[in-house]
């Protein structure tokens, strides 16, 4: 569940003539401005390269445009690239594909009506004290909508886009193809068995009496947790299409911004123990990290923890090897670091071999970050700059080029999604007194 500023109303395509009608006006429009730009320096005496004309900024925000207006997969994996890739993707690119974190138009009423009248039967108004029409929230798969029971209960109801779980499988495939286009992803990378993990993954995302079971999952595992609400499902009201669940009136998790340094920290440190319970002791992890999917209560200082459709279990070896990276980063073991990344998947045996010193250099940036005195400052990305430019260097590279296991990735999202969070709030954390505490955890027999 995603609560960022809606658009006007747009009826979402949902047949696959109209939605690959979409994908060819994306590439028709990206191969005009390639040729117009091309030829705009072959006369000024310059030699264009092609990957610079695909990247070019213009080029970003249509295909930035058309995925918001396709919304379901198409939309959900520009968000990933935003949001995954961060501080390492091209400045301009990051910047321009970070407006679909942002961007959701949401379904016309009619289109409304149309899906709650499949899912709820005819006449279903008629059962509300109040049904809200504009939506509290538009997201990739769904929209929001808050609702009134005669005995005044209050519901969240997330409504599914109408195509979207049918589209998936076509949506990431083109999006994949014009990504490859466009001179992100190498020719040469072996994507298929990512993208099956993927469509596996937003089938599953779109399943919503799966994460009415996944919502109920977490409340059990929080049910000692006092920093966190789950917003409990409603059965009644859910289908496969539809899910209901109990409104919790809070703010967006950024407000925190404003609050005080203490605050900031309080809640971020519950955040980060929230993941590394997940990683060593619950063996599950929701692995969406949009900041919308964070609520705070600012009464009593409690988090709303929504959307769950992301919740994936975490493989023991997973685990196994972000303890062996953790630890070695307490440690500053700089050559037990570059193992583990390699056991954990960061690193390919090429990439080491052909650019161990830049890649021992990256890692002292980081062990060098780490091993300062007193509480880690998130607020200071100074050492990211640094990251990125040698990061960089390797990446022009591509036959060292690497795709990590699907597990590692979807663990490393919400790792990294949580990072970036704690960056916004400018939090300070110790966060290796923390992790110092699972110094001797072994996965579970």
């Amino acid at each position: 569940m995603s609560d960022r500023t809606t658009h006007g109303g747009r009826a979402v395509p949902s047949g696959r003539i109209a939605r690959f009608g979409a994908f060819g006006r994306i590439a028709g429009g990206v191969a005009g401005n390639v040729l117009a730009n091309g030829a705009r320096q072959w006369a000024s005496g310059e030699r264009p390269r092609l990957g610079d004309l695909m990247l070019t900024p213009a080029n970003a925000a249509r295909v930035a445009d058309q995925l918001a207006h396709l919304r379901g997969a198409a939309m959900k994996l520009g968000q990933m690239i935003s949001m995954d890739a961060g501080d390492m993707l091209p400045r301009e690119l990051s910047e321009i594909l970070a407006r679909l974190r942002d961007r959701a138009h949401h379904m016309p009423p009619n289109q409304l009506d149309a899906v709650l009248t499949r899912e709820w039967g005819s006449g279903w108004r008629g059962r509300f004290r109040h049904f809200q029409a504009h939506p509290v929230a538009a997201a990739s798969i769904g929209q929001v909508h808050r609702a009134t029971l005669p005995d005044g209960r209050v519901l969240a109801i997330k409504v599914q886009y109408p195509g979207v779980a049918n589209s998936i499988d076509s949506d990431i495939d083109n999006v994949a193809t014009l990504m490859k286009l466009s001179g992100l992803i190498a020719g040469s990378l072996d994507l298929k068995p990512l993208l099956a993990e993927a469509k596996r993954q937003l089938h599953e995302e779109a399943d919503y009496v799966r994460e009415a079971a996944q919502i109920a999952r977490y409340r059990a595992l929080l049910a000692d947790e006092s920093r966190f609400v789950v917003p409990a499902p409603v059965a009644e009201w859910s289908t496969g299409r539809v899910l209901a669940m109990d409104y919790v009136d809070s703010a967006p998790i950024e407000t925190l911004a404003e609050a005080d340094q203490a605050t900031r920290d309080d809640a971020m440190r519950a955040l980060i123990a929230l993941v590394l319970r997940e990683l060593f002791e619950f063996g599950v992890m929701q692995t969406d990290p949009n900041f919308a999917n964070f609520r705070y209560l600012p009464a009593d200082g409690r988090i709303v923890l929504l959307d769950f459709g992301a919740t994936r279990d975490v493989l023991p070896e997973t685990a196994h090897g972000y303890h062996a990276l953790l630890m070695a980063g307490l440690d500053g073991d700089a050559d037990r670091v570059r193992a583990a990344a390699q056991m954990v998947g960061f690193l390919g045996e090429a990439a080491v071999a052909r650019h161990r010193p830049l890649i021992d250099r990256m890692i002292g940036v980081i062990l060098g970050e780490l091993g300062k005195d007193g509480p880690f400052d998130f607020g200071d990305r100074a050492f990211v700059g640094v990251l990125r430019e040698q990061g960089m260097e390797m990446a022009t590279d591509r036959a060292t080029w690497h795709v990590p296991p699907a597990e590692t990735l979807f663990a490393q999202r919400k790792i990294s999604g949580t990072a970036m969070l704690g960056a916004r709030l400018k939090a300070r954390v110790d966060v290796r007194s923390m992790v110092e505490r699972y110094r001797n955890w072994a996965p579970a027999n």
